[in-house]
């Protein structure tokens, strides 16, 4: 990394631009940046690592007001540009900081954002990267291979940092190696091995605690207060375990052991086969007690059965002796039924009789009270004529019937005159009606006439509206489409952000594996260049034709062919970060264009703009569509005022004709109601006169037909009572009405029959009890007790359920046992090899953490790791405080121990030649310590940058530190300084010392003044303001 140029503007304490040349400054090698105390040396720096990094180093960073000028003029915004060469590229970056500035409209300020932009000087002019902060900032620490806090370290350099650092303890020490190693991922292993272990224990304790758990639940289960506490080891168990553990033997009882205690497992099975073997002996007396019970509850059941039967037995016989004496009493009973049946069955030969007697008497009485209702109906002095009377006064009337057809002809056309007249005055009226209607749509047709044109010009002016309307939803439709692809490009182009994120985190991970590969390989170099040493043929690397012990590989070599690889994989990787930066470029121009077309408006603002354009439009359009109607109704409007108008001169013309066919109708009407009168006889018409003959007729033919009926019926009586009193006589009755009372129905005759069969059958059933020998022998016994049997038989049905119950808590705890037993054995087979892990883990954190019996440094992981990197610190720095000390001085790395708790192994000692005796750095003096730190300073720079994988730093610079040193030693210290100039390297000394004034000519002067700091520049002797 080479500086080329530096603009400053309203940065610090500089208000107006400043130009800094760096090209200029160093084409010397060597120049000093001076200036009073608070003129802003330190901001140039500032304003260096704040144009790399976007931030000033360590207590000083801050961002916006902060950096800004308090002198600069409100309308000068802050500002700083670095032109550089890193990497073989020429760069400018420009930094500006979110500031307030005042408005460009009306009064007062408002907030500039933050601004960061990147460019590329090839092909003879500039080339704009990236204004995007994070990318800019990873493609400089990606070049640099840096991040800022490196930078200030190694290019920056602070002598003040260094000389404590050269005089820290191992902690302080180790916080600044880390950050500038990056070696936080070994520390970041040992915490995980720590995290793995506390995890492994945790899943090794969580498993002892459930095999606990299910020691409790198996004693639960035993329910035995005899057992020992779950977990209590036995002598045979304990006494392996303690040994394992290297616990000496108790004195005493051992309490149960907790969880994660050695023996746990041994102890848990061990209870649970005792518990087992407890409940399986107190199941085989439990067992044997039911079988006692069982013995005694079938001998009870068959005692209570026995003296059930003996009671229902002797019940038996006492209900059948009190039933006999029941039926002697109602043998009367009996025996008058059994008459009553014999009496019934006789008189069923007279039943056919008595039925057609009363047929025949209700057919006499339905034919009398006929008679009466028909004479009834009769006229008066008509009312007692006989049959033959009634049957001529029927013939009479329907001859005088025959003589009325003339009459109903004339009635017939009377009424059809009559309609016909009614007619006319309907169709008089309707014509009138139209007339009316007609004269009043006529009246009304200007102003319809006047609607439909306004409807026709309406639509008109509708199609005209539509022309306008419908250019306006193009462009809004345009507008809404580019909105749509504004938000479908804004997701595309944070995905390919995103993409190329990635790519960068991955190319930065390929290349911290390239030079992790690459420093393995170079710290096994000599066994490489062993490897092709031939016996004779000089070494490449001293020269020597004998090769007596070359160097061989360690295990885990790394060869070239691995670092090729791993840097192809870093090419590949870089690669594809920058084909992820292609394809984010168009992505990014395409939604700054959407997003120009689409304006700021929200997508779903513009989709209602759009909707309300196409809403207008076919409204205007439906509005036009009505064109061809509107025209349609005006002219049917128009065919129905011709309509209207031709049908009003018909209805006149129609009107007239018709009154004179009315006239001649109603005189034919007067002459048809002459005739009819004569003919109704005092009738209202020829129909009613007709229906009066006809109801006559029918009520002397209705009483005629009803006399011969009744005289009929009568004479039928008679003969039916003959024949009932006849066949009385012959079924042994005196009278009809005997035989009539004897008789009875078929339901009452099964009946009777079916009670004297139950009472024949309760007979014989009694008679068999009373002589059945087994009831006789039952009732000569003693009277059964059958409560007492019950009560028995319940006692020993409650032994039975009290001994089966405890028989089945019994084998319900055997089978729990079982269970749990089953799954604690496997819970054990299980944690088998979890704590075979937990061991293994353990084993590799503690040596990590650096408190492992076998870790004889008690070194943690990334101590060593740190301890390796000072050790090339310390090497890189003695050969530049050799030529300072002139070669007194060797600086030395030491892994001693330290003291309490703090960490060891990153000593550093320095050797002074002239006693031979290693020392403290804290003994040297305040010179020695000066040029020490430095040569230790650019010792880490060189390290560092190696580390960084090679990128050349070709501008440092170091701050203060130079008033401490004599003349000789200053001398010295310039001419080392003045050495990395054959590496085409360019240092700015930053100090007060009036000395350095005259030995190095190239001065960058910092002048205070009221008005704000400026820059001044002096090379050979020549001044000029910058």
């Amino acid at each position: 990394m080479r500086l080329h140029r530096l603009e400053i503007t309203a940065f610090g304490p500089f208000a107006d631009r400043q130009h800094v040349d760096f090209d200029e400054l160093s084409a010397a090698g060597l120049f000093l940046l001076h200036g009073p105390t608070g003129a802003g040396k330190t901001s140039v720096l500032d304003a260096v690592c704040y144009a790399l990094y976007n931030g000033v180093p360590g207590a000083r960073q801050n961002s916006g007001p902060g950096l800004r000028s308090d002198h600069a003029a409100p309308d000068t915004l802050t500002e700083v540009v670095l032109e550089l060469t890193v990497g073989g590229r020429r760069l400018e970056l420009t930094r500006r900081p979110e500031q307030p500035r005042p408005k460009k409209r009306g009064s007062g300020f408002t907030r500039e954002k933050a601004y960061s932009a990147l460019r590329e000087f090839r092909d003879g002019r500039w080339h704009g990267l990236s204004r995007s902060h994070q990318e800019i900032g990873e493609e400089i620490k990606q070049l640099l291979g840096l991040d800022k806090e490196q930078f200030c370290q190694v290019v920056l350099l602070p002598q003040g940092d260094f000389a404590r650092f050269l005089r820290a303890d191992d902690t302080t020490r180790a916080g600044l190696l880390g950050r500038l190693f990056d070696t936080g991922r070994f520390g970041a292993a040992t915490k995980r091995l720590a995290d793995l272990r506390a995890a492994a224990e945790t899943r090794v304790r969580t498993g002892d605690e459930r095999l606990l758990a299910l020691g409790h639940r198996m004693r639960q289960a035993a329910d035995d207060p005899s057992l020992p506490e779950v977990g209590t080891p036995s002598p045979a168990t304990a006494a392996p375990a303690r040994a394992r553990a290297g616990v000496p033997a108790p004195r005493a009882a051992e309490p149960p052991l907790p969880a994660g205690a050695p023996g746990l497992a041994a102890a848990v099975l061990e209870w649970a086969a005792l518990a087992r073997t407890t409940a399986r002996e107190r199941r085989a007396v439990t067992a044997s007690a039911v079988r006692a019970a069982e013995d005694l509850h079938t001998r009870a059941a068959e005692h209570a059965a026995e003296v059930r039967e003996r009671a229902r037995l002797q019940r038996r016989f006492a209900d059948a002796r009190r039933r006999a004496d029941e039926l002697a009493e109602r043998r009367p009973e009996r025996d008058a039924l059994r008459d009553r049946l014999d009496r019934a069955r006789e008189a069923a030969a007279v039943a056919p009789a008595l039925e057609l007697r009363a047929e025949a008497e209700r057919r006499h009485r339905a034919a009398a009270e006929a008679e009466r209702r028909a004479r009834a109906r009769l006229p008066e002095e008509h009312r007692e004529a006989g049959a033959d009377r009634l049957a001529a006064l029927d013939h009479a009337h329907r001859e005088e019937l025959g003589s009325l057809a003339a009459a109903r002809r004339a009635e017939t056309r009377a009424a059809e005159v009559t309609a016909e007249i009614a007619a006319l005055e309907r169709q008089a009226r309707a014509d009138e009606d139209a007339l009316t209607d007609d004269a009043d749509w006529l009246a009304g047709w200007p102003a319809l006439r006047e609607r439909h044109q306004r409807r026709l010009d309406a639509a008109h002016e509708a199609t005209a509206r539509a022309e306008q309307l419908g250019a306006r939803v193009t462009p809004a439709e345009e507008r809404l489409a580019a909105a749509r692809r504004r938000d479908e490009l804004a997701v595309r182009a944070a995905t390919a952000e995103q993409a190329e994120a990635d790519a960068r985190d991955e190319a930065a991970r390929a290349r911290e594996h390239w030079l992790d590969t690459k420093e393995r390989r170079l710290r096994g170099i000599a066994a490489e260049l062993a490897a092709g040493l031939v016996p004779g043929d000089p070494c490449t690397v001293c020269g020597a034709t004998e090769h007596p012990a070359p160097a061989r590989a360690a295990a885990g070599h790394v060869d070239r062919a691995a670092e090729q690889t791993a840097e192809a994989a870093y090419r590949r990787a870089e690669a594809a970060r920058e084909e992820a930066a292609r394809r984010h470029g168009p992505l990014r121009e395409a939604l700054a264009a959407a997003r120009a077309a689409a304006g700021e408006a929200a997508t779903a603002e513009l989709a209602e703009l759009a909707d309300a354009a196409r809403r207008a439009y076919a409204e205007a359009r439906v509005a036009a569509a009505d064109a061809p109607a509107a025209r349609a109704a005006l002219a049917e409007a128009e065919r129905e005022y011709e309509r209207r108008r031709d049908a009003q001169q018909a209805a006149r013309l129609r009107i007239a004709a018709r009154t004179s066919h009315r006239d001649d109708l109603e005189r034919e009407l007067v002459g048809l109601r002459e005739e009819l009168t004569r003919a109704w006889g005092g009738e209202a018409s020829v129909a009613r006169r007709a229906a009066a003959l006809e109801e006559r007729a029918g009520l002397f033919a209705a009483a005629a037909g009803a006399a011969r009926a009744a005289e009929e019926a009568a004479t039928a009586l008679k003969a039916a009572d003959d024949r009932l009193a006849d066949a009385a006589y012959r079924a042994g009755f005196a009278t009809p009405a005997q035989a009539a009372d004897a008789l009875l129905d078929a339901a009452e005759l099964r009946a009777a029959q079916a009670r004297l069969d139950a009472w024949r059958q309760e007979e014989a059933a009694v008679a068999a009890a009373l002589v059945d020998e087994e009831t006789v022998a039952a009732a000569d016994l003693p009277t059964a007790d059958p409560e007492a049997a019950d009560a028995e038989l319940a006692a020993a049905v409650g032994r039975l359920r009290a001994a089966s119950d405890r028989d089945a808590e019994a084998r319900r705890r055997c089978d729990a046992l079982d269970r749990l037993s089953a799954e604690a054995a496997h819970d054990v087979r299980r944690l088998a090899p979890l704590r075979e892990e937990y061991h293994r883990i353990a084993g590799l954190a503690t040596l990590a953490a650096g408190t492992s019996a076998d870790n004889e440094l008690k070194m943690s992981l990334e101590s060593y790791v740190l301890a390796a990197r000072l050790e090339q610190v310390a090497a890189a720095a003695t050969v530049r405080l050799h030529r300072m000390s002139a070669g007194r001085y060797t600086l030395v790395h030491s892994d001693a121990r330290g003291t309490g708790r703090g960490r060891s192994g990153l000593g550093l000692h320095v050797v002074d030649a002239w006693t031979g005796n290693e020392r403290d750095t804290a003994t040297l003096s305040g010179g020695e310590t000066f040029f020490a730190s430095l040569a230790l300073a650019l010792g880490l720079a060189d390290v560092v940058t190696e580390e960084a994988g090679g990128t050349r730093l070709d501008t440092l610079f170091i701050d203060e530190g130079f008033g401490s040193l004599d003349e000789q030693t200053l001398d010295e210290v310039l001419d080392v300084l003045d050495s990395l100039r054959e590496r085409d390297r360019a240092v700015g000394i930053v100090s007060h010392v009036a000395d350095l004034r005259q030995r190095v000519p190239a001065q960058l002067r910092v002048v205070k003044e009221r008005s704000g700091s400026a820059v001044r520049h002096r090379t050979a002797g020549e001044r000029r303001a910058g």
